[in-house]
């Protein structure tokens, strides 16, 4: 089938990358998939590439000395969005351009995306632990992530609960119900409240790791 060579110089197939040099980024290739190869030729039908099929998705079959280095503007894009998130994020991904070049973008995409689902401090505090345990790692990023924001919403939810315990013992009291009693947190506050619990949670899981390696030395 047609394929657009992307920004990397290569060419998608079932999940895997594949050189397609002399082809430039941005045209069109014909691409032919066969049981133990694939075969990269240009819209005339003439010969560029042939690979050996990669058995495993997420593959990258690119030679050492055809990486692209050079930041293009969808680098540039990827970057932006990092420094968003935080100065590890940026970090990071920083880090890893320079190892991997254009065909690790896939990856920074990946750490960037994660915006969708967790607040960008959890990313942040994620990306900032990748760092100090050097590994830079768009899947070890998102399972970190993921056990900051569930300690996170975990404290939330013991901090809210006592929240609520004690504003029901005021009510019954009181014998009334006032909406906007000063136990009951503003948007506001519980976003700070988050925020905190992110830094805390963050904080605890560094210090576990480190009493770890410690315990390992």
């Amino acid at each position: 089938g047609v394929r657009t060579v992307c920004d990397d110089s290569c060419v998608r197939v079932d999940h895997s990358s594949y050189a397609a040099r002399p082809a430039a980024i941005g045209s069109k290739v014909l691409v032919r998939i066969f049981e133990r190869r694939i075969e990269i030729r240009d819209v005339q039908g003439a010969l560029l590439r042939t690979h050996a099929k990669a058995e495993r998705p997420g593959s990258v079959v690119l030679p050492a000395d055809e990486r692209v280095f050079n930041p293009s503007r969808e680098t540039r894009l990827i970057l932006g969005q990092a420094q968003e998130i935080g100065e590890h994020a940026s970090r990071l991904c920083e880090l890893m351009f320079a190892a991997e070049g254009r065909v690790g973008q896939r990856k920074l995409w990946g750490i960037v995306g994660l915006t969708k689902r967790y607040p960008a401090v959890c990313i942040d505090g994620a990306c900032a632990q990748a760092l100090a345990q050097g590994v830079y790692s768009y899947k070890h990023v998102k399972a970190l992530a993921e056990r900051l924001f569930a300690d996170a919403m975990a404290a939330m939810d013991e901090a809210s609960n006592m929240a609520c315990a004690v504003h029901a013992d005021t009510m019954a009291l009181e014998g009334t119900l006032v909406q906007q009693h000063e136990l009951i947190r503003q948007t506001d506050e519980y976003a700070d409240l988050f925020t905190h619990a992110a830094l805390v949670a963050s904080a605890v899981v560094a210090k576990a790791m480190d009493e770890k390696a410690g315990g390992q030395a």
